[in-house]
Protein backbone atom coordinates (compact mmCIF):
# COMPACT_ATOMS: atom_id res chain seq x y z
CA UNK A 1 0.00 0.00 0.00
CA UNK A 2 1.25 3.49 -0.80
CA UNK A 3 1.96 5.49 2.34
CA UNK A 4 -0.75 7.92 3.35
CA UNK A 5 -3.57 6.20 1.46
CA UNK A 6 -6.31 3.98 2.76
CA UNK A 7 -7.81 1.46 0.30
CA UNK A 8 -10.95 3.59 -0.01
CA UNK A 9 -8.93 6.72 -0.65
CA UNK A 10 -6.80 4.91 -3.21
CA UNK A 11 -9.89 3.66 -5.07
CA UNK A 12 -11.26 7.18 -5.21
CA UNK A 13 -7.91 8.47 -6.46
CA UNK A 14 -7.71 6.20 -9.50
CA UNK A 15 -7.30 8.63 -12.41
CA UNK A 16 -9.44 8.26 -15.51
CA UNK A 17 -6.59 9.29 -17.80
CA UNK A 18 -2.91 10.18 -17.98
CA UNK A 19 -1.31 13.03 -19.94
CA UNK A 20 2.06 12.83 -21.68
CA UNK A 21 4.17 15.42 -23.44
CA UNK A 22 6.97 14.36 -25.73
CA UNK A 23 8.90 14.63 -28.96
CA UNK A 24 9.55 12.36 -31.92
CA UNK A 25 7.65 9.52 -33.58
CA UNK A 26 8.72 5.89 -33.61
CA UNK A 27 11.24 3.65 -31.83
CA UNK A 28 14.23 5.86 -32.60
CA UNK A 29 16.63 3.05 -33.60
CA UNK A 30 18.73 3.29 -36.77
CA UNK A 31 17.98 5.66 -39.62
CA UNK A 32 15.99 8.75 -38.74
CA UNK A 33 13.85 9.51 -41.77
CA UNK A 34 13.40 13.13 -40.76
CA UNK A 35 17.13 13.27 -40.14
CA UNK A 36 17.78 11.85 -43.61
CA UNK A 37 15.57 14.53 -45.11
CA UNK A 38 17.42 17.22 -43.14
CA UNK A 39 20.85 15.94 -44.19
CA UNK A 40 19.80 15.55 -47.85
CA UNK A 41 18.59 19.16 -47.92
CA UNK A 42 21.98 20.13 -46.47
CA UNK A 43 23.79 18.39 -49.34
CA UNK A 44 24.67 14.99 -47.87
CA UNK A 45 24.61 11.90 -50.08
CA UNK A 46 22.70 8.71 -49.34
CA UNK A 47 25.92 6.96 -48.31
CA UNK A 48 26.89 9.81 -45.97
CA UNK A 49 23.44 9.72 -44.37
CA UNK A 50 23.55 5.98 -43.74
CA UNK A 51 27.10 5.97 -42.41
CA UNK A 52 26.16 8.73 -40.00
CA UNK A 53 23.24 6.84 -38.46
CA UNK A 54 24.72 3.31 -38.55
CA UNK A 55 28.03 2.50 -36.83
CA UNK A 56 30.94 0.61 -38.46
CA UNK A 57 29.10 -0.40 -41.63
CA UNK A 58 29.91 -0.60 -45.33
CA UNK A 59 27.69 0.17 -48.31
CA UNK A 60 28.37 -2.47 -50.94
CA UNK A 61 26.69 -4.20 -53.86
CA UNK A 62 25.00 -7.52 -53.10
CA UNK A 63 22.93 -9.94 -55.16
CA UNK A 64 19.35 -8.91 -54.42
CA UNK A 65 17.67 -10.97 -57.15
CA UNK A 66 16.11 -13.44 -54.71
CA UNK A 67 12.33 -13.92 -54.49
CA UNK A 68 10.61 -12.65 -51.36
CA UNK A 69 7.35 -13.98 -50.01
CA UNK A 70 5.53 -10.91 -48.63
CA UNK A 71 2.40 -11.23 -46.50
CA UNK A 72 -0.28 -8.89 -47.89
CA UNK A 73 -3.22 -10.32 -45.91
CA UNK A 74 -2.88 -11.74 -42.40
CA UNK A 75 -5.37 -13.92 -40.50
CA UNK A 76 -8.28 -13.38 -42.91
CA UNK A 77 -11.60 -15.14 -43.33
CA UNK A 78 -11.99 -14.18 -47.00
CA UNK A 79 -10.35 -12.42 -49.93
CA UNK A 80 -11.57 -11.34 -53.36
CA UNK A 81 -9.31 -11.08 -56.40
CA UNK A 82 -10.16 -9.40 -59.71
CA UNK A 83 -8.70 -7.23 -62.46
CA UNK A 84 -9.87 -4.03 -64.13
CA UNK A 85 -7.42 -4.42 -67.01
CA UNK A 86 -9.36 -5.19 -70.20
CA UNK A 87 -8.02 -8.22 -72.01
CA UNK A 88 -6.26 -9.51 -68.90
CA UNK A 89 -6.50 -13.06 -67.59
CA UNK A 90 -6.21 -14.39 -64.03
CA UNK A 91 -5.49 -18.06 -63.39
CA UNK A 92 -6.13 -20.13 -60.26
CA UNK A 93 -3.94 -23.15 -59.44
CA UNK A 94 -4.16 -25.77 -56.70
CA UNK A 95 -1.00 -25.84 -54.60
CA UNK A 96 2.04 -23.63 -54.20
CA UNK A 97 3.52 -24.10 -57.66
CA UNK A 98 6.57 -21.87 -57.28
CA UNK A 99 8.24 -21.22 -60.65
CA UNK A 100 6.62 -24.23 -62.30
CA UNK A 101 5.74 -23.41 -65.90
CA UNK A 102 3.74 -26.50 -66.89
CA UNK A 103 1.15 -26.40 -64.08
CA UNK A 104 -2.45 -26.69 -65.23
CA UNK A 105 -4.86 -24.10 -63.76
CA UNK A 106 -8.12 -25.10 -62.12
CA UNK A 107 -9.80 -22.28 -64.00
CA UNK A 108 -9.28 -18.72 -65.24
CA UNK A 109 -11.27 -15.49 -65.34
CA UNK A 110 -11.11 -12.16 -67.16
CA UNK A 111 -11.94 -8.58 -66.18
CA UNK A 112 -15.66 -9.35 -66.12
CA UNK A 113 -15.39 -11.79 -63.21
CA UNK A 114 -13.61 -12.40 -59.90
CA UNK A 115 -12.33 -15.06 -57.53
CA UNK A 116 -13.82 -15.10 -54.04
CA UNK A 117 -12.05 -17.33 -51.54
CA UNK A 118 -13.55 -17.76 -48.08
CA UNK A 119 -13.56 -20.27 -45.25
CA UNK A 120 -16.31 -22.58 -44.09
CA UNK A 121 -14.84 -24.02 -40.93
CA UNK A 122 -11.46 -25.37 -41.97
CA UNK A 123 -12.33 -25.73 -45.65
CA UNK A 124 -11.96 -23.07 -48.33
CA UNK A 125 -14.88 -22.15 -50.55
CA UNK A 126 -13.86 -20.81 -53.95
CA UNK A 127 -16.12 -18.98 -56.36
CA UNK A 128 -15.26 -17.85 -59.87
CA UNK A 129 -18.03 -15.31 -60.26
CA UNK A 130 -21.04 -17.34 -59.10
CA UNK A 131 -19.59 -20.75 -59.97
CA UNK A 132 -18.16 -23.06 -57.29
CA UNK A 133 -14.69 -24.37 -58.08
CA UNK A 134 -13.71 -27.97 -57.29
CA UNK A 135 -10.19 -27.91 -55.87
CA UNK A 136 -9.89 -31.40 -54.43
CA UNK A 137 -7.97 -31.56 -51.13
CA UNK A 138 -5.83 -28.47 -51.71
CA UNK A 139 -5.26 -26.05 -48.82
CA UNK A 140 -2.98 -23.66 -50.64
CA UNK A 141 -3.59 -21.93 -53.97
CA UNK A 142 -1.62 -19.86 -56.46
CA UNK A 143 -2.91 -16.91 -58.47
CA UNK A 144 -1.20 -15.76 -61.67
CA UNK A 145 -2.16 -13.00 -64.07
CA UNK A 146 -1.14 -11.89 -67.54
CA UNK A 147 1.81 -9.58 -68.09
CA UNK A 148 4.06 -11.15 -65.42
CA UNK A 149 7.05 -13.44 -65.85
CA UNK A 150 4.70 -16.36 -65.15
CA UNK A 151 2.00 -15.65 -67.73
CA UNK A 152 2.38 -13.86 -71.04
CA UNK A 153 -0.14 -11.31 -72.22
CA UNK A 154 -1.18 -7.73 -71.67
CA UNK A 155 0.40 -5.96 -68.68
CA UNK A 156 -2.25 -6.14 -65.99
CA UNK A 157 -2.90 -5.25 -62.38
CA UNK A 158 -4.87 -7.41 -59.95
CA UNK A 159 -7.14 -5.98 -57.26
CA UNK A 160 -7.06 -7.75 -53.90
CA UNK A 161 -9.98 -6.92 -51.61
CA UNK A 162 -9.72 -7.94 -47.97
CA UNK A 163 -11.09 -6.46 -44.74
CA UNK A 164 -12.82 -3.76 -46.78
CA UNK A 165 -9.57 -2.47 -48.34
CA UNK A 166 -8.51 -2.94 -51.97
CA UNK A 167 -4.82 -3.10 -52.91
CA UNK A 168 -3.31 -3.34 -56.40
CA UNK A 169 -0.47 -5.66 -57.39
CA UNK A 170 1.34 -5.91 -60.71
CA UNK A 171 4.22 -8.32 -60.22
CA UNK A 172 4.97 -11.90 -59.25
CA UNK A 173 2.20 -14.21 -58.11
CA UNK A 174 -0.09 -14.55 -55.12
CA UNK A 175 -0.45 -17.50 -52.75
CA UNK A 176 -3.45 -18.11 -50.50
CA UNK A 177 -2.99 -20.65 -47.72
CA UNK A 178 -5.34 -22.07 -45.08
CA UNK A 179 -3.56 -22.09 -41.71
CA UNK A 180 -4.52 -23.23 -38.22
CA UNK A 181 -4.91 -20.23 -35.93
CA UNK A 182 -5.37 -20.25 -32.15
CA UNK A 183 -9.05 -21.26 -32.10
CA UNK A 184 -9.97 -21.50 -35.78
CA UNK A 185 -8.64 -21.47 -39.32
CA UNK A 186 -7.57 -18.38 -41.26
CA UNK A 187 -6.24 -17.40 -44.67
CA UNK A 188 -2.73 -16.04 -45.20
CA UNK A 189 -2.29 -14.15 -48.48
CA UNK A 190 1.21 -13.56 -49.84
CA UNK A 191 2.76 -11.92 -52.90
CA UNK A 192 5.96 -13.58 -54.17
CA UNK A 193 8.08 -10.88 -55.82
CA UNK A 194 11.70 -10.21 -56.75
CA UNK A 195 13.41 -8.23 -53.98
CA UNK A 196 15.56 -6.08 -56.28
CA UNK A 197 12.72 -4.22 -57.94
CA UNK A 198 9.23 -5.73 -57.72
CA UNK A 199 9.30 -5.61 -53.93
CA UNK A 200 11.21 -2.37 -53.37
CA UNK A 201 9.12 -0.45 -55.91
CA UNK A 202 6.13 -1.16 -53.67
CA UNK A 203 7.69 -0.27 -50.29
CA UNK A 204 5.99 2.86 -48.92
CA UNK A 205 8.05 4.09 -45.97
CA UNK A 206 8.97 7.63 -47.11
CA UNK A 207 7.07 10.28 -49.13
CA UNK A 208 8.24 10.09 -52.75
CA UNK A 209 8.55 13.89 -53.05
CA UNK A 210 11.36 14.08 -50.47
CA UNK A 211 14.96 14.87 -51.60
CA UNK A 212 16.56 12.26 -53.81
CA UNK A 213 19.43 11.50 -51.39
CA UNK A 214 16.92 10.77 -48.61
CA UNK A 215 14.92 8.49 -50.91
CA UNK A 216 18.07 6.65 -51.96
CA UNK A 217 19.08 6.22 -48.31
CA UNK A 218 15.64 4.77 -47.61
CA UNK A 219 15.86 2.45 -50.63
CA UNK A 220 19.24 1.10 -49.44
CA UNK A 221 17.96 0.69 -45.87
CA UNK A 222 14.80 -1.08 -47.07
CA UNK A 223 16.83 -3.38 -49.31
CA UNK A 224 19.20 -4.16 -46.42
CA UNK A 225 16.33 -4.88 -44.03
CA UNK A 226 14.68 -7.21 -46.54
CA UNK A 227 17.99 -8.95 -47.33
CA UNK A 228 18.47 -9.68 -43.61
CA UNK A 229 15.06 -11.37 -43.45
CA UNK A 230 14.97 -13.15 -46.82
CA UNK A 231 14.85 -16.92 -46.64
CA UNK A 232 13.83 -17.03 -42.97
CA UNK A 233 10.37 -18.57 -43.31
CA UNK A 234 7.68 -17.61 -40.79
CA UNK A 235 4.85 -20.14 -40.56
CA UNK A 236 2.50 -17.69 -38.81
CA UNK A 237 2.29 -15.51 -41.92
CA UNK A 238 3.46 -18.01 -44.56
CA UNK A 239 6.07 -15.40 -45.43
CA UNK A 240 9.58 -13.97 -45.21
CA UNK A 241 8.26 -10.49 -44.47
CA UNK A 242 5.02 -8.88 -43.39
CA UNK A 243 3.82 -6.14 -45.70
CA UNK A 244 2.91 -3.96 -42.72
CA UNK A 245 4.76 -2.09 -39.98
CA UNK A 246 5.75 -5.42 -38.39
CA UNK A 247 8.48 -5.23 -41.05
CA UNK A 248 8.06 -2.68 -43.87
CA UNK A 249 4.91 -1.22 -45.38
CA UNK A 250 4.42 -2.74 -48.84
CA UNK A 251 1.54 -1.29 -50.87
CA UNK A 252 2.38 -2.84 -54.21
CA UNK A 253 1.59 -1.01 -57.44
CA UNK A 254 0.07 2.01 -55.68
CA UNK A 255 3.55 3.31 -54.75
CA UNK A 256 5.02 3.45 -58.23
CA UNK A 257 1.77 4.40 -59.96
CA UNK A 258 1.43 7.70 -58.10
CA UNK A 259 1.05 10.05 -61.08
CA UNK A 260 3.19 12.88 -59.75
CA UNK A 261 5.93 11.24 -57.68
CA UNK A 262 5.81 7.46 -58.19
CA UNK A 263 8.61 7.41 -60.75
CA UNK A 264 10.90 9.37 -58.42
CA UNK A 265 10.77 6.58 -55.83
CA UNK A 266 11.15 3.95 -58.54
CA UNK A 267 14.26 5.76 -59.80
CA UNK A 268 15.70 5.90 -56.26
CA UNK A 269 15.41 2.11 -56.09
CA UNK A 270 16.88 1.61 -59.56
CA UNK A 271 19.74 4.09 -58.98
CA UNK A 272 20.86 2.13 -55.90
CA UNK A 273 20.52 -1.34 -57.43
CA UNK A 274 22.13 -3.93 -55.18
CA UNK A 275 23.55 -1.41 -52.69
CA UNK A 276 23.25 -2.90 -49.20
CA UNK A 277 24.33 -1.85 -45.71
CA UNK A 278 26.63 -4.57 -44.40
CA UNK A 279 28.74 -5.40 -41.39
CA UNK A 280 31.37 -8.12 -41.75
CA UNK A 281 30.00 -8.71 -45.24
CA UNK A 282 26.45 -9.52 -44.12
CA UNK A 283 23.32 -7.36 -44.60
CA UNK A 284 22.30 -5.65 -41.38
CA UNK A 285 18.74 -5.37 -40.14
CA UNK A 286 18.59 -1.70 -41.09
CA UNK A 287 16.00 -0.32 -38.68
CA UNK A 288 14.48 3.07 -39.45
CA UNK A 289 11.89 5.37 -37.91
CA UNK A 290 10.22 8.72 -38.46
CA UNK A 291 11.81 11.08 -35.91
CA UNK A 292 13.46 11.15 -32.50
CA UNK A 293 13.54 13.46 -29.52
CA UNK A 294 16.87 14.88 -30.70
CA UNK A 295 19.17 11.84 -30.40
CA UNK A 296 18.77 8.34 -31.81
CA UNK A 297 18.40 5.25 -29.63
CA UNK A 298 20.27 1.93 -29.51
CA UNK A 299 18.60 -1.44 -29.97
CA UNK A 300 19.79 -2.64 -26.56
CA UNK A 301 18.05 0.25 -24.84
CA UNK A 302 14.90 0.02 -26.93
CA UNK A 303 14.36 -3.74 -27.06
CA UNK A 304 17.04 -5.39 -24.95
CA UNK A 305 18.77 -6.92 -28.00
CA UNK A 306 22.25 -5.72 -28.93
CA UNK A 307 22.95 -4.67 -32.52
CA UNK A 308 26.35 -3.03 -32.49
CA UNK A 309 25.63 -1.07 -35.67
CA UNK A 310 22.97 0.96 -33.82
CA UNK A 311 24.15 3.98 -31.85
CA UNK A 312 23.13 7.23 -30.20
CA UNK A 313 23.89 10.26 -32.39
CA UNK A 314 22.54 13.78 -32.58
CA UNK A 315 19.44 14.02 -34.76
CA UNK A 316 18.75 17.74 -35.28
CA UNK A 317 16.45 17.17 -38.25
CA UNK A 318 13.84 15.66 -35.94
CA UNK A 319 13.72 18.93 -33.99
CA UNK A 320 13.39 21.12 -37.09
CA UNK A 321 9.92 22.64 -36.73
CA UNK A 322 9.63 23.40 -40.44
CA UNK A 323 10.32 19.77 -41.39
CA UNK A 324 8.61 18.02 -38.48
CA UNK A 325 5.81 20.33 -37.24
CA UNK A 326 3.63 17.55 -35.81
CA UNK A 327 6.25 15.74 -33.73
CA UNK A 328 8.85 18.24 -32.56
CA UNK A 329 6.45 18.50 -29.65
CA UNK A 330 3.34 16.47 -28.97
CA UNK A 331 0.81 15.89 -26.20
CA UNK A 332 -1.38 12.85 -25.69
CA UNK A 333 -4.10 11.91 -23.20
CA UNK A 334 -4.30 8.14 -22.65
CA UNK A 335 -7.24 6.51 -20.92
CA UNK A 336 -6.88 4.53 -17.70
CA UNK A 337 -7.87 1.20 -19.27
CA UNK A 338 -5.18 1.47 -21.96
CA UNK A 339 -2.44 2.24 -19.43
CA UNK A 340 -3.63 -0.54 -17.10
CA UNK A 341 -3.69 -3.04 -19.98
CA UNK A 342 -0.15 -2.05 -20.97
CA UNK A 343 1.07 -3.10 -17.52
CA UNK A 344 -1.32 -6.05 -17.25
CA UNK A 345 -2.83 -4.53 -14.12
CA UNK A 346 -6.49 -4.09 -13.10
CA UNK A 347 -5.87 -0.36 -12.66
CA UNK A 348 -3.08 2.20 -12.30
CA UNK A 349 -3.06 4.94 -9.68
CA UNK A 350 0.42 6.30 -10.44
CA UNK A 351 3.11 6.29 -13.09
CA UNK A 352 6.78 6.95 -12.34
CA UNK A 353 9.60 7.52 -14.81
CA UNK A 354 12.53 5.68 -13.27
CA UNK A 355 15.22 6.95 -15.63
CA UNK A 356 16.17 8.05 -19.10
CA UNK A 357 18.75 6.75 -21.56
CA UNK A 358 21.63 8.71 -23.10
CA UNK A 359 19.30 9.51 -26.00
CA UNK A 360 16.84 11.20 -23.64
CA UNK A 361 14.23 8.47 -24.17
CA UNK A 362 12.56 6.94 -21.12
CA UNK A 363 14.45 3.82 -20.04
CA UNK A 364 11.87 2.50 -17.57
CA UNK A 365 8.42 3.50 -16.39
CA UNK A 366 6.71 1.97 -13.35
CA UNK A 367 3.02 1.69 -12.59
CA UNK A 368 1.42 1.17 -9.20
CA UNK A 369 -2.06 -0.31 -8.87
CA UNK A 370 -4.65 0.53 -6.21
CA UNK A 371 -3.71 -2.71 -4.42
CA UNK A 372 -0.05 -1.70 -4.30
CA UNK A 373 1.23 -4.00 -7.06
CA UNK A 374 4.06 -2.44 -9.07
CA UNK A 375 5.09 -3.35 -12.61
CA UNK A 376 7.99 -1.86 -14.58
CA UNK A 377 8.26 -1.67 -18.38
CA UNK A 378 10.90 -0.45 -20.77
CA UNK A 379 10.00 2.95 -22.19
CA UNK A 380 9.81 1.56 -25.73
CA UNK A 381 7.55 -1.29 -24.61
CA UNK A 382 5.25 1.21 -22.94
CA UNK A 383 5.21 3.33 -26.10
CA UNK A 384 4.36 0.35 -28.26
CA UNK A 385 1.54 -0.86 -26.00
CA UNK A 386 -0.10 2.53 -25.45
CA UNK A 387 0.50 3.83 -29.00
CA UNK A 388 1.94 7.14 -27.84
CA UNK A 389 4.23 8.59 -30.54
CA UNK A 390 7.62 7.89 -28.92
CA UNK A 391 9.54 7.01 -25.76
CA UNK A 392 10.80 10.60 -25.51
CA UNK A 393 8.11 11.69 -23.07
CA UNK A 394 7.42 13.27 -19.70
CA UNK A 395 4.44 12.92 -17.39
CA UNK A 396 2.17 15.91 -16.96
CA UNK A 397 0.47 16.72 -13.68
CA UNK A 398 0.53 15.29 -10.15
CA UNK A 399 0.52 11.49 -10.26
CA UNK A 400 -1.89 9.96 -7.73
CA UNK A 401 -0.26 7.68 -5.20
CA UNK A 402 3.04 9.55 -4.95
CA UNK A 403 3.72 10.80 -1.43
CA UNK A 404 2.80 14.48 -1.21
CA UNK A 405 6.21 15.69 0.07
CA UNK A 406 8.89 13.50 -1.55
CA UNK A 407 12.57 14.15 -1.15
CA UNK A 408 14.51 15.34 -4.19
CA UNK A 409 15.98 11.84 -4.68
CA UNK A 410 12.56 10.19 -4.79
CA UNK A 411 10.69 12.42 -7.23
CA UNK A 412 9.21 10.01 -9.74
CA UNK A 413 8.64 12.04 -12.90
CA UNK A 414 11.06 14.18 -14.81
CA UNK A 415 10.01 17.68 -15.85
CA UNK A 416 6.45 17.18 -14.62
CA UNK A 417 4.23 20.23 -14.61
CA UNK A 418 2.07 20.62 -11.50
Amino acid sequence: MVAGFTPAAQAAAIPTEFTFQGSGYGHGVGLSQMGARFMALSGSSATEILQYYFKDVAIEAKDDSKILRVNIGHSLTSTKISTSTKGAKIQLFAGDIGDQTDAVPLTSIDSKSFFNISLVGSKPKILAGKANIDYGQARIFTIRWSGTRYLEGIDSVVNVLQSGVTQKFRYGQIQIKVVKATKSYRLEVTNSVRLADEYLWGVSEMPSYWPVAALEAQAIASRSYAMSKAGIYRAACDCDLYGQINDQVFIGFAKESDKKYGQIWKSAVTNTTGLTITQLGLPITAYFFSSSGGKTETSINAWGSARNYTQTVDDPGSLDLALNPNFVSWSRVIQQNIVATAFVLPDVISLEILGKNESGAVSQVRATSSSGIQVTLKGETFRSRTKIPSAWFDLVGVQYGVEPTPSASSIHCFNCTV
